[in-house]
């Protein structure tokens, strides 16, 4: 259990949600504290830019359970964790908004399966930090002025300022894996489409003793 350690103290009548959403808050705080406060500002951002909260949360549901499924939920491992599934979800939910879940989970595959991933997967534009201190010191995600974001795989970008990259553990190798599972998702969407499986095939559970 990570808690981020304010910069200032609260004082009596602050609204803590308010304050977490205002980038103020970031103000000289160390980088462990702006990550962990960025978890709920990222969270808050999320819901803030999709255009149907309940849509996105069902098809978020039927993602996140593919992926355990499937074995590539894990940040740790290489693949991708809870927050990056949730920002590829949003990005689906604002290209197709009048999308039924069924319908997104198509697109959901199809879009990451054909996505140019020399370009990063973004909500909303980055916000570069403001020339204050305690502000300007915080590294936003910027391949053109840090060498080291150029060399991420498959970037995914955290809306709430400081933006990040949340799949900087992504290999190569990993990158390889999640096309496939990609590619094999939308064969099977399609034959439930064409009522020739079930849904239950498409979550099917990755036979790790077989292959």
């Amino acid at each position: 259990l990570l808690s981020p350690r304010l910069a200032r103290p609260l004082t009596p009548g602050d609204d803590p949600e308010e304050l977490a959403r205002d980038d103020d808050v970031l103000k000289n705080m160390d980088e462990k504290s702006v990550r962990c406060m960025n978890g709920f500002r990222v969270a808050d951002q999320i819901l803030a830019l999709v255009p149907n909260q309940e849509t996105f949360r069902k098809t978020l549901r039927f993602v996140k359970y593919w992926a355990r499924r499937r074995g590539i939920y894990s940040n740790v491992l290489g693949f991708f964790g809870g927050i990056t599934w949730s920002l590829l979800v949003a990005r689906v939910c604002q290209l197709y908004p009048y999308y039924a879940p069924s319908q997104l989970i198509n697109r959901f595959f199809l879009l990451y399966l054909q996505w140019n991933w020399t370009k990063p997967v973004m909500l909303c534009d980055i916000i570069e930090p403001r020339k204050e201190p305690g502000l300007v010191e915080l590294k936003v995600w910027n391949p053109k002025t840090n060498p080291a974001d150029r060399q991420h795989v498959m970037p995914v970008i955290t809306p709430a300022f400081p933006a990040m990259n949340s799949t900087y553990n992504v290999t190569e190798t990993t990158k390889r894996i999640l096309l496939e599972e990609f590619r094999r998702g939308l064969d099977m969407v399609r034959l439930v489409e064409q009522n020739k499986a079930d849904w239950n095939k498409v979550h099917e559970p990755y036979p790790f003793f077989e292959q």
